[in-house]
């Protein structure tokens, strides 16, 4: 059974307990770009769609 579940919601949940748990180092700032991007559809959205569709079909073949 495979679930899909949209970046923006991951990104946004993630950034969520991040921001609850008070820690802000890279990590967050490279989430909370990410979400950024994903949600606002900006022009630099389509290579980082790009480059997520392609993490994201690599993880299967490690």
């Amino acid at each position: 059974m495979v679930i899909t579940v949209s970046l923006v919601a991951v990104f946004g949940l993630v950034l969520y307990f991040l921001l609850r748990s008070g820690s802000l180092s890279a990590g967050s700032a490279f989430t909370a770009a990410g979400f950024g991007f994903f949600l606002a559809s900006t022009g630099a959205a389509g290579p980082i769609n790009q480059m997520a569709t392609a993490i994201v079909q690599a993880i299967p073949n490690l």
